[in-house]
């Protein structure tokens, strides 16, 4: 019986992803290029390296080198260690948020052996896309689309550390023609959990969770257990985030401007 509610929009599938392109060879009088050091929180789940280990694959097949990961918590090696081999490397911090790990811990870290830290990837649109990319997945096989969408993200108390969630949760308010809000696996609410409570509350059934999460650990485990009807995977092996990290090592190691090897401009709106 219809109650009156509008039929949730299908998800829009744009325009595939462009090829990634391939890092330009520096000239043959520039200076060697500066070592690739990806700096992830780390997780005791063996799934996240695997899903980090991805992400390397296809920086190797970006830039022609193979990136080295360096863990700010549970895993070896240490961000610290793998620094102290590479003095002078340009460290991207492979982090959806700009909390205390972003602002304090990595600069600290990248200060002792003259390294350069790049931007991280909070707020960026290749973010909110492979959030999307991640939630059509989840739900292609369940054969409807979502009547809600809950954002969830790591969560902060830090000021602006919560901003890339609510980015994304925008973006994906631009997208979709259902009800997007955000919430956060831990230190601030709404809780993933009483979001998707309210929506219920609300009349919804079909809730499903965008996971602003890199890769799996402990709180894609508990998203599992939350009682919304499909959970998006996470993104740090999605093409977007490959091509945005490359972006940044572009900007301060490759001996290359990042405008010169396509990697610069608006992302082209696309899902895969």
């Amino acid at each position: 019986m219809n109650s009156g509610r509008p039929l949730p929009t299908p998800l829009s599938r744009p325009p595939p992803l462009a090829p990634l392109p391939t890092l330009c060879p520096a000239p043959l009088h520039a200076p060697e290029a500066r070592m690739l050091v990806l700096a992830v929180h780390g997780s005791a789940v063996p799934e996240a390296g695997a899903t980090i280990a991805r992400l390397a694959d296809r920086l190797t097949a970006i830039t022609g080198a193979r990136p080295v990961v360096g863990h700010l918590d549970v895993q070896q090696p240490r961000l610290g260690d793998v620094l102290a081999q590479h003095p002078g490397a340009v460290v991207v911090p492979v982090l959806l948020g700009d909390g205390y790990h972003r602002k304090v811990d990595i600069p600290a870290v990248a200060r002792a052996y003259d390294c350069t830290v790049a931007e991280g990837l909070s707020a960026e649109r290749d973010v909110t896309l492979a959030v999307h990319a991640r939630l059509r997945e989840a739900q292609a096989p369940l054969g409807e689309q979502a009547d809600a969408i809950v954002v969830a993200g790591a969560g902060s108390t830090r000021p602006g550390g919560n901003d890339g969630t609510l980015a994304v949760a925008e973006g994906l308010r631009e997208l979709l023609e259902v009800p997007v809000v955000a919430a956060y696996c831990s230190a601030t609410e709404p809780t993933v959990e009483q979001a998707v409570e309210r929506l219920r509350a609300q009349g919804h059934r079909r809730i499903a969770i965008a996971a602003h999460l890199l890769a799996p650990g402990r709180f894609t485990h508990a998203l599992a257990k939350c009682g919304a009807w499909a959970v998006s995977a996470p993104v740090a092996d999605h093409p977007r985030i490959a091509r945005l990290v490359a972006g940044r090592y572009a900007a301060h190691g490759a001996g290359v401007t990042a405008d010169e090897c396509g990697l610069r401009g608006p992302s082209p709106v696309g899902s895969g």
